[in-house]
């Protein structure tokens, strides 16, 4: 997964094969403002699971906002927001 920073968002990138569709990816936040993605696709046989955890130091995001998504050539993209340090903790949010 490549990993690209501006001042007001993170983008990660990744390249899944296309027989991965939009439900068979799952994103979820785990505690300690740490995000985690599984793509799953059960019926191959290789190149059928992925998965990434990403960690953030906890004032610099915004997890309620994140984005993602899946284009039809297999390209995982998911933006997670940045906040400014003055921000008290992380926010977690109960579904994404």
């Amino acid at each position: 997964m490549l990993m690209q920073r501006s001042s007001d968002q993170y983008t990660f990138c990744a390249r899944v094969p296309k027989g991965i569709s939009t439900e068979m990816v799952t994103v979820y936040v785990k505690r300690g403002c740490r995000l985690a993605i599984v793509a799953d696709a059960w019926h191959l046989e290789h190149d059928a699971h992925f998965s990434w955890e990403i960690a953030f130091t906890p004032k610099d995001v915004n997890l309620g906002g994140v984005h993602v998504v899946l284009d039809a050539s297999g390209n995982l993209t998911l933006t997670v927001p940045r906040r400014g340090y003055a921000s008290e903790s992380c926010a977690l949010p109960m579904f994404l």
